[in-house]
Order: structure tokens, then sequence, then C-alpha cells
């Protein structure tokens, strides 16, 4: 992100205000925004050097151009590296990623082939978004990843067999009744196995503790930058590790992915159930692809923000909220902060 860049002066940290809801909606959508995957390496270099300027003193205010060019850095730099992101873990990159991969997953009459081969490619996208977008402040050892994916990969196929299963034998229900619950067993898979892939990618943060940061006031930042005018790229320093801190922002990002997945993998297998009752879809079968389709990315592009919005990603908590080597160490209001990850 941004902050990673040189300079001494704070950006803004969006357009909108991040303490609201709906204004971290606004900013999540600027991240999700598909349209930064086209800029290219030249572009995001002029972007860098326009936010930049701005960080070194040389640009007054945030013009038009500026916000543009946070924008492109933002979704594609990692806030703790400063590196992009690899292209198809990125946030911009969330809906075409999961597009077809989700797709897959809802197709009607999947049988068990179908549904390991399916559950295991979602797996394997969920492992890359959670590692490349995780705060970087503790690493995942290859051990830690493999042993992550292949517990997350058994989750979410034995819930997905488990429940496939069990729905025809429960002779009270409707055929119409089993057809939906059938058809909803991705979604219990899917929101089980990605919010147990978080906890397992990020354990490691959980038994570390992430980098913790002071809180600053305006009068503060105002003087660090005064002060720090000749030194390029100085930054604020940790005050520690705090596994208190660790559990809570990944805690959040697992709670995400399951409202991330919930309208995703709920509404357009519903609604697809509806219209293959109807006469029009009826005579055109092949036309049962195209509106799976359909519906997912349209449920995905409105879902993604929403749910991105949810927690911020610059959380500020209570120092007296963390551990007690924490609770003197606190900045403005006595409030430190920390990275979440997405």
């Amino acid at each position: 992100m941004a902050a990673s860049l040189p300079g001494n002066r704070d950006l803004p940290a969006s357009q909108y205000n991040l303490n609201t809801y709906w204004g971290r909606v606004k900013q999540s959508a600027e991240i999700s925004d598909p349209r930064t995957l086209f800029v290219s390496s030249s572009g995001l270099e002029q972007a860098k050097k326009l936010v930049s300027s701005y960080k070194k003193g040389q640009e007054k205010l945030m013009s038009p151009e500026i916000w543009r060019a946070k924008k492109i850095v933002d979704s594609t730099l990692h806030p703790d590296t400063g590196q992009p992101v690899f292209l198809p873990f990125r946030m911009s990159c969330f809906v075409i990623s999961n597009l077809i991969v989700t797709a897959g997953m809802l197709t009607p009459g999947l049988q068990t082939t179908g549904t390991l081969l399916w559950q295991i490619t979602n797996q394997s996208l969920n492992v890359g978004i959670n590692s490349a977008n995780a705060n970087k402040s503790t690493p995942l050892s290859t051990p830690t990843i493999v042993k992550s994916y292949l517990f997350a990969v058994s989750a979410s196929c034995s819930v997905a067999l488990g429940l496939n299963a069990v729905v025809p034998r429960l002779k009270r229900l409707s055929p119409t009744a089993k057809m939906t619950l059938t058809r909803l067993v991705p979604f219990a898979a899917v929101a089980s196995a990605g919010a147990l892939n978080v906890f397992l990618m990020r354990g490691e943060e959980i038994r570390q503790g992430i980098d913790v940061f002071p809180t600053l006031s305006e009068e503060e930042k105002a003087q660090k930058e005064k002060a720090q005018k000749e030194k390029d790229g100085s930054q604020v320093q940790s005050l520690g590790k705090s596994k208190k801190a660790a559990t809570l922002a990944v805690g959040e990002t697992a709670l995400s992915r399951v409202l991330n997945s919930t309208p995703i993998m709920v509404l357009p297998p519903l609604i697809l159930v509806r219209l293959q009752q109807t006469e029009w879809l009826k005579r055109r079968p092949r036309m049962t692809l195209p509106a799976n389709l359909g519906l997912i990315l349209t449920t995905s592009i409105f879902a993604l923000p929403l749910a991105l919005a949810a927690f911020p990603q610059r959380q500020a908590v209570s120092a007296k909220s963390l551990e007690e080597q924490f609770w003197d160490q606190g900045g403005k209001d006595g409030q430190v902060e920390f990275n979440r990850g997405i």
C-alpha cells in the first residue's frame, strides 16, 4: 500500500470516512476495482512516484491525480512489504479468480469426483489469497502452509461429501426442499473450510503475535514530519508483537470470509432453482450455465466490498485490551494500531 512508499509525510487514509461502514465500503470498492489490474509496470511506477511526491512534501495537496495513483498503489502493493501482490491473489482480481471456481462448485447435479475437484481447487485458491494478503510481520513457513492447506481441503471435502450423503436421506422433506438443500451444500463446505483456512494459514501470527504501533495524533504526525523531514522513508517503530492483536486480526478476517461467501454461495443457487422451474429455462437448458455465471458475477461484484468493509484493515484498539506490556505505550486516546490483513 501507499504507506510503504518513501517519504515522511503521512498520507490521508482515504477520501472516505473509514470510521463508518459505508465509508469503508466505498474504500473497499476502490481496492477491489478490477480496472487496476490493467495498469502496466510503468503505470505502477508512475503512480508510486506521484504518491511519494506528496509524502516527500513536493506536492502540497492531494490532487485527483494523486488520489488515482494511491488507488492503484493500494490495490497492488502489500501494506507490510511494499511489494506487488501476485495478480491472481489481489483483492482487485478476487471476483474474476473466484468466478469459474464458484460456478464449478455450484453446478447442479455435481457428482462425487466433481465435488472433490472443485473443493480442492477452491481451497488452493483460498490458500494463495490468504498467504498473499496476510500480515507479513510474522512470515509463514512452507511446512505451515502445506499443513494448513491439507487440513482445509480435508475439511471442505468432508463437509461437502457428508452433507451430500445426508440430505437425500431426509425423508420428511419434499423433493424441492431436498434439491434446495443440496444446492446449499457448497456454501456450508466453503464457509466452514474458508474460516478454518484463515486460522490455519495465519495461525503463526496468533502464536507469535503481530506488530502493533502507537496511534499518532495530528500534532504528533506534524512533529514527526517536521523532525524527520530530511530522513527519507522513516517509519513509526513497532511497539512489539501482540498475540491478542493477532487473534483479533485473524478472527475478523475469517468472519469477513464467511460474510463474503454467504451471498455468493446462497443467492445464485436459490435463484437458479426458481429459474429452472420457469418455462423459458426449461425450453433452453443450455442457458443454465450462462445464467449461473451471470448470477455469481453480479452477486460477487456487490458482495466483496460489503464483506471487506465489515472491519477496518488498519485496526485501532485500546492498548489496555492487549497484553500488559502495551498498556502504557498507547498513542492518541491510549490506542495502538495494526494491519489486520485482508
